[in-house]
């Protein structure tokens, strides 16, 4: 018995002896101004402070107090835009939940650094370590894509894809100079040149000349007959090969094709299907681009940003057998900067880094798989419903859904989805004459399947939008074919309010079993 009480006593001695030491470890901390802080809001949520400041008593609490502290107001919002995340269902296809990792890229004392110019080569001093991760960024970029360095270069500076497009532009043609994209209504980008009969809409229809080409009306594919014909006749110096809402593969074959017909630069923007291109789920673009642009933040699931690809080494062969090299390596460098932007965005360039790594992991593989299987089972379920599906399928990771055929506008469709916590996009459909007045939404499933949802679930999904539309449909009798009164009955008629909140429910309810990564509270 003694034994045991000497034995208790020495433990009790050493735990006192631990506590001590901790308190004083602490004490030091808080003297030197490294201090975890508790705090506790009105609704007794408790957050933890990463503060690691020093000789805080030197500097205002509103550079080293948190956001939920200095800002409530703002963080109220914040946490509302979190449980909406975490309780609806996201299926927008350019969006995506991205990691942890790059979150806390994203959020990194990286944010402070001004960096102007390339690795190397900066204009400003201090700039060691930024170097050392740009060069990180582009090194797992490039074989993210089994990319050969003597082959490819990348430039991972561009803000997001937009100005990555416009950078390809200002780098390889003058001002005014000729390209073609797919049409806005069609399936194409902004910034790939749209314009309409009475505005240029896109500074790239702005600053060059654009003529765009389209898909055939009965299939919904693209009709490469129809662009080489019309490409002889233009002559564009780019043709793009890209897409924001297709859901078919391009035949980047054909596109090579039509552009050495031209003598033209063939510039393939695969900002949606970059992660299915890494996975090597559906064709590459790089064994027929001279020049490849992306976002990172799709299926990619990076941060909001952009990186360009370009060809290194050898162009082709000329007629005495003279090697003709490529030159372009300097000119969408200095596109970037000095031309369109300055200082890059160095939290997100390590927020590239750490996407690419995830890239070459087994999961990611899996991930972009399951990706392409929730999509399918999206189609085949919609269409057992009878709703069309513009190309009757789809190879990627979205599809377009044509309601002419259900009585309701895209718009009217997105606000009643929306309504019940869906989240999508109307969008034109091959025939459409206005982005504004459209006869389709965009669905897509990365950042479902980001949640860890697989095709049964998606059949839940299908559900959900299936009984949204039809529900649609009937504000749509009641309030007419203007979008102002469907949107006042939506919110004022108590009959349609009560049978949304029902529908909201189980969505909300549905949705809740699926975790999103980041942040718990915001």
């Amino acid at each position: 018995m003694i034994a045991n009480w000497l034995n208790l006593n020495r433990c009790g001695f050493r735990l006192v002896e631990n506590l001590i030491s901790r308190m004083q470890y602490i004490k030091d901390r808080a003297t030197r101004g490294y201090v975890a802080e508790v705090f506790q809001d009105s609704n007794f949520n408790v957050y933890f402070s990463t503060t690691c400041c020093t000789s805080k008593l030197h500097m205002p609490e509103a550079i080293y107090k948190n956001v939920w502290e200095i800002d409530p107001e703002l963080f109220e919002l914040m946490r509302k835009e979190k449980k909406r995340q975490e309780s609806g269902l996201e299926m927008i296809a350019s969006e995506n939940f991205t990691s942890l990792s790059v979150l806390q890229c994203l959020g990194s004392c990286l944010h402070n650094k001004y960096s102007e110019g390339l690795p190397g080569q900066r204009y400003y001093g201090g700039n060691e370590y930024i170097d050392e991760i740009e060069l990180l960024a582009q090194k797992r970029a490039l074989e993210a894509f089994d990319l050969n360095p003597e082959e490819w270069g990348c430039n991972v500076q561009p803000y997001s894809g937009s100005p990555a497009n416009f950078a390809v532009y200002t780098g390889l043609i003058e001002p005014h100079g000729r390209i073609m994209g797919l049409d806005l209504p069609d399936g194409g980008h902004l910034t790939h040149g749209f314009f309409t009969p009475t505005k240029k809409v896109s500074a790239t229809s702005i600053f060059f000349e654009s003529m765009p080409y389209k898909v055939n009306l009965d299939t919904g594919l693209i009709d490469y007959d129809k662009l080489a014909e019309e490409a002889s006749l233009f002559k564009p110096k780019i043709i793009i090969a890209g897409v924001s809402c297709y859901s078919r593969c391009l035949d980047y074959k054909k596109f090579r094709q039509i552009a050495d017909e031209n003598n033209a630069y063939l510039f393939s923007d695969m900002a949606h299907v970059s992660g299915l291109v890494a996975a090597k789920l559906i064709p590459s673009p790089f064994e027929y681009s001279d020049v490849v642009s992306t976002t990172t933040h799709k299926t990619l699931r990076g941060p909001r940003a952009g990186i360009i690809f370009f060809r290194k080494g050898v162009r082709k062969i000329g007629k005495d057998s003279q090697k003709i090299m490529y030159d372009i390596e300097d000119k969408i460098n200095q596109a970037v900067f000095p031309g369109l932007q300055g200082g890059p965005h160095n939290h997100a360039i390590a927020g590239i880094a750490t996407a690419m790594k995830q890239v070459k992991s087994p999961e990611f593989l899996k991930y972009q798989k399951q990706i392409v299987a929730n999509a399918k089972r999206l189609c085949l379920k919609l269409q057992e419903h009878g709703y069309k599906i513009s190309t009757d399928g789809t190879d990627v990771h979205m599809l377009l859904l044509d309601l002419r055929n259900k009585g309701i506008t895209g718009a009217k469709a997105e606000k009643i989805l929306e309504s019940i916590s869906i989240a999508c996009n109307k969008n034109t459909v091959p025939g459409d004459k206005s982005a504004l007045n459209c006869s389709g939404i965009r669905l897509g499933t990365p950042a479902l399947t980001t949640r860890g949802l697989v095709e049964e679930d998606i059949d839940k999904v299908v559900d959900f939008i299936h009984r949204g539309l039809l529900l649609g449909k009937e504000v749509s009798n009641i309030s007419g074919p203007k979008l102002v009164d469907y949107k006042r009955i939506l919110s004022t008629d108590v009959n349609i309010k009560a049978k949304v909140t029902v529908l909201r429910e189980e969505v909300e309810k549905f949705s809740r079993q699926f975790p999103i990564p980041g942040f718990e509270e915001y």
